[in-house]
């Protein structure tokens, strides 16, 4: 038996070694490999499914296919997968971790809860929810501008409030323990710049102990910036009583300076979100997802993948660098159906996200790879010449977009709330 079972040893090293090499060879980078083993490689506690990455992107292929009528099913997925090889289009890290898998999880990162009230029953309610999708993997944003500022009277209990803060602290304290499949929990607050308590929530990270699970965002208006520019004051006000009056130049320097010294708050032109909104006549906007980069509706929600400009780049580094702009509205058409794909694969933690993504459909395809790719075109980041071609590659995006989702409308039928 010892001999057999030092064959057998020696062998599974063999395959070990072997497997070890092929999964090099597949990344560029170590540490991209690390992330790969890490994040979002299948596992389970029976062992091992996805042995190399390209069973990574046959599993998310066909997860994504699995809404394809069966006739067009395989065909389907082989599109799916060579868009994902080589890294052109990276979906979401919610779909290469669930997509394809028995994990009870959500495919969407990003999501903004309900509207919260301003009462202890629709704090809690609306903490659980968000506990409950942060453990599914979704990352969630709130607006915390609904709740009455500190030291104000609450009527009935003859009491002062705590204030907003003291509710954000709830909630960290809550993400904190909240440990899903896809890892810690994620969190985005805002405030709009016309709050009582805007002040506090500027200087809330000055504490490098307080709110370590939350990115958080000043909503700044139109108004806003008008009396900045003018110099005007500006009104700090609650349930239409101005409570406070200061300096609006003041206010925003406090924001920088914060800025400056600890990354946050950040800034969301919050009036400007709102205009440019494709379903503004359906919704008000006042929060994103735990990292800002898609604003969303009360109970909204949005699956993500990026387009990676940087393998689109052909002769790189020379006067005859090239964009191919023709495999990017190819690359855009297929990444709009496996989202819209992912819409009706996915799982959520809430009926009414679910109604809200049914109901609207929205995706997130966005860019990766933009500071690569413009070196690779020998321009330097952030001149006039990569502005022109960035902004010619996004236009590119949003035509290809809209084309692939208008095709998708006549295949399908448009979402339900299009007017």
């Amino acid at each position: 038996l010892v001999p057999n079972n030092s064959r057998y040893r020696w062998d599974s090293k063999l395959r070990d070694a072997k497997r070890t090499q092929e999964i090099a060879a597949a990344f560029s980078q170590p540490l991209a490999a690390q992330i790969w083993q890490v994040k979002y490689r299948y596992a389970t506690a029976g062992g091992t499914i996805d042995q190399t990455l390209d069973d990574t992107w046959a599993r998310v292929a066909m997860g994504f296919a699995a809404h394809e009528a069966p006739p067009e099913r395989d065909k389907v997925a082989a599109e799916f997968h060579a868009a994902m090889n080589d890294f052109k289009v990276l979906p979401g890290g919610r779909i290469l971790s669930g997509c394809g898998t028995a994990r009870h999880v959500t495919l969407c990162n990003t999501f903004v809860m309900r509207t919260i009230p301003d009462s202890v029953e629709g704090i809690m309610d609306t903490l659980k929810d968000a506990a409950l999708t942060m453990q599914m993997g979704g990352g969630v944003g709130f607006d915390f501008s609904t709740l009455r500022p500190s030291g104000s009277v609450v009527r009935g209990l003859d009491c002062r409030a705590a204030g907003p803060l003291a509710a954000m602290d709830i909630f960290d304290s809550i993400c904190k323990m909240i440990v899903s499949g896809m890892g810690r929990g994620a969190m985005m607050a805002t405030m709009r710049c016309d709050h009582p308590d805007i002040e506090a929530f500027i200087n809330a990270k000055s504490d490098r102990t307080r709110l370590r699970n939350f990115n958080i965002s000043v909503m700044a208006t139109n108004d806003f910036m008008a009396a900045i520019a003018a110099d005007e004051p500006w009104d700090l006000v609650w349930e239409g009583a101005v409570m406070r009056r200061l300096r609006a130049r003041d206010l925003w320097n406090s924001i920088m300076k914060q800025t400056y010294a600890t990354a946050e708050p950040g800034v969301l032109f919050i009036d400007r979100i709102n205009a440019a909104n494709p379903l503004r006549y359906l919704e008000v906007i006042a929060a994103t997802n735990s990292c800002a980069e898609q604003p969303l509706p009360p109970n909204g929600t949005c699956p993500l993948a990026s387009i990676n400009l940087a393998q689109l780049v052909s002769a790189p580094f020379t006067p005859d660098a090239r964009l191919d702009v023709t495999q990017l509205r190819q690359l855009v058409r297929v990444a709009v159906r496996m989202l819209d794909n992912t819409l009706d694969v996915s799982r959520f933690a809430l009926d009414a996200q679910g109604q809200q993504a049914q109901g609207q459909r929205r995706i997130g395809v966005g860019v990766t790879g933009v500071a690569n790719a413009i070196a690779m075109m020998g321009v330097r980041y952030g001149s006039s010449k990569a502005l022109f071609l960035l902004g010619s590659w996004m236009q590119t995006i949003q035509n290809a977009a809209y084309g692939a989702s208008a095709l998708l409308a006549n295949e399908r039928g448009a979402f339900p709330l299009y007017d």
